[in-house]
């Protein structure tokens, strides 16, 4: 796209050609649905409405809308604009992928680095009114990550009910 950019709209200021050139990459992604033919001719045909009432973003479009070379940079902008975000789409489940790596990654990096911290004194605290309020034997906590998991293990098996006591009732 960006080498296409480079050949067309000669004529334009740089912040003509990125003004259009932003305005027509933008209607390309809002309306992925309709063809690049179909994109030009409502483009060409919203600008000449606003020219008419003296509305238009693009001043200096009014003496080139309908030149053959304009139209035909436009549509070569336009198909570069569609190819790139048809090639976006293709590439989002690998995206994806590769965000939900790189999220496992630092979770386990994470996890190694809490493994040779040694555990926090709320960690700590907590660990011990816990112990106190289930009678349960405490452990010697070597790391944050063992002091996590330990505190995790007995919420969850001290804070659901019981089968054993649901059956007997």
């Amino acid at each position: 796209m960006y080498e296409v950019k480079k050949q067309i709209y000669l004529d334009f200021t740089k912040n003509q050609k990125a003004a259009l050139c932003s305005f027509l990459r933008a209607l390309v992604k809002k309306t992925p649905e309709q063809t690049v033919d179909e994109i030009l001719e409502n483009f060409l045909d919203d600008e000449r409405y606003y020219l008419e009432i003296n509305a238009s973003r693009f001043e200096f479009l009014k003496d080139i809308l309908d030149d053959e070379q304009f139209i035909k940079d436009t549509k070569l902008f336009l198909i570069e604009c569609r190819k790139y975000y048809d090639y976006k789409k293709k590439q989002e489940p690998i995206i994806q992928a590769n965000k939900e790596f790189e999220k496992k990654k630092r979770k386990f990096l994470q996890e190694v680095k809490m493994g040779k911290e040694p555990p926090t004194k709320k960690q700590l605290y907590y660990y011990e009114k816990l112990c106190k309020k289930y009678n349960i034997e405490k452990k010697e906590l070597s790391s944050k990550l063992e002091a996590r998991n330990e505190i995790d293990k007995i919420l969850t098996e001290y804070s659901q009910p019981s089968i054993s006591i649901l059956e007997e009732e």
